[in-house]
């Protein structure tokens, strides 16, 4: 949809710097159900609690920060884009004992109590089809109007193209936003007629009736791969109680796996109503380094802004680049080009840290260090205004996460 064409430059210029004392002590129970708790100090005292239950089993889920490294509690900013991929096809779900039907559709609950305010979060999530969800998401709270709102939402993903239709009883708010992907439609392949069971058969068969010609993926390679992905999107919404509405619009370019050079990404999005022009530009210069920029003007009132970013991984000490290397040539490198990804090398453990940097034209400065001692991980950042004089420093705080 259009607000996640941002979601790269987001990561790396708006993350949150934390504020005081915050501790989190989550917990996965059984395979079904999770829960969290969260206490801060930022003068007043204050904290949540959060449960989940999920009908979907989560038995290969490693949970413990003991056992997981260091990219799994913070992903890499960069995400890199792959090729569309064809929904499943409905049939593919059917789940058949003695004559019926006996497959049934996951869900999701969620829910949060924040203290000492005593606001209530609550979220449903559940799939419908192979191609569409719902998810209604409420909060309760006595200072919000009305005492609290709730929102629906209904997605489809056909592969191409994806649609969201909201609700919002805050205002009676009607929404749709659309997504549409330019290039070959993943739905068009031949190999999208048969399951994934009958599919591996047929690769098999045709290995075997050509002889050794390598791997299945050998065979997919006929076809070009495509290198880039160009998409466009916009959202209209309407309020019916204020009378009142607007809409978005925004397009995307990004480059693929099969990208040979660094991964990129740029957007553009437009408000035409309030007059608002934004535009960013992020690349994965390196294996471990993430750069992004970001232009907003209005052309109303020529307001502008700039806002520049970074992310930088750090190795542990003694693993050095013959190291990362050493599974032939460039290889790491190589795999970081493509992919864009660090959490898919196979360098995950040997992360130490993580640097994140971001500047704007008034002189605002966020910085963020995410890193683990033993069990525990931890963040801790500040918040700088270099205009600022004797207070230049106008926020620091520190996070620590455990889990079990």
């Amino acid at each position: 949809m259009v607000p996640t064409k941002a979601l790269i430059p987001k990561s790396l210029l708006d993350f949150p710097t934390p504020l005081g004392l915050r501790l989190h002590i989550s917990s996965l129970s059984t395979p079904h159900f999770a829960s969290s708790y969260t206490l801060a100090s930022t003068g007043l005292l204050s904290g949540s609690l959060s449960y989940l239950y999920t009908s979907l089993p989560l038995p290969s889920l490693h949970a413990a920060t003991r056992s997981l490294p260091l990219p799994a509690f913070t992903p890499t900013s960069y995400r890199q884009l792959h090729p569309l991929r064809a929904p499943d096809l409905p049939w593919w779900w059917e789940i058949w004992r003695a004559g019926r039907r006996i497959d049934t559709r996951d869900a999701l609950l969620y829910g949060r109590l924040y203290l000492p305010n005593s606001t209530l979060e609550a979220l449903y999530l559940r799939r419908l089809s192979p191609t569409s969800q719902i998810k209604i998401s409420a909060v309760s709270d006595s200072r919000l109007p009305n005492g609290g709102s709730v929102l629906a939402l209904l997605a489809q993903d056909k592969g191409k193209w994806s649609t969201e239709y909201m609700y919002s009883t805050d205002s009676a708010l009607l929404g749709v936003r659309g997504l549409y992907n330019f290039g070959p439609d993943p739905r068009a392949a031949k190999s999208n007629i048969l399951s994934p069971a009958v599919e591996e058969v047929s690769s098999a068969a045709l290995l075997t009736s050509k002889g050794n010609m390598g791997s299945k993926d050998r065979i997919a390679r006929l076809e070009p791969e495509q290198v880039s992905q160009f998409s466009a999107g916009a959202e209209v919404y309407y309020g019916l109680l204020n009378k009142s509405g607007g809409m978005s619009t925004g397009v995307r370019f990004a480059t693929l796996p099969a990208h040979t050079g660094f991964p990129y990404t740029m957007t553009v999005t437009l408000n035409p109503l309030m007059g608002n022009l934004s535009s960013s530009y992020s690349v994965r210069a390196g294996d471990l380094l993430s750069l992004s920029s970001r232009f907003d003007f209005n052309v109303y009132s020529y307001e502008s802004e700039v806002v520049m970013g970074m992310e930088l991984w750090k190795l542990k000490d003694g693993v050095g680049r013959s190291e990362r290397q050493a599974e032939g040539g460039d290889g790491t490198m190589e795999r970081g080009r493509r992919t864009g990804a660090l959490g898919e090398s196979d360098d995950m453990g040997a992360i130490a840290g993580c640097l994140k940097a971001r500047i704007d034209q008034r002189g605002s400065v966020g910085l963020l260090w995410e890193g683990r001692v033993k069990e525990l991980v931890y963040s801790c950042g500040a918040s700088i205004d270099l205009r600022g004089g004797k207070d230049m420093i106008t926020g620091v705080g520190l996070e620590v996460q455990y889990s079990s």
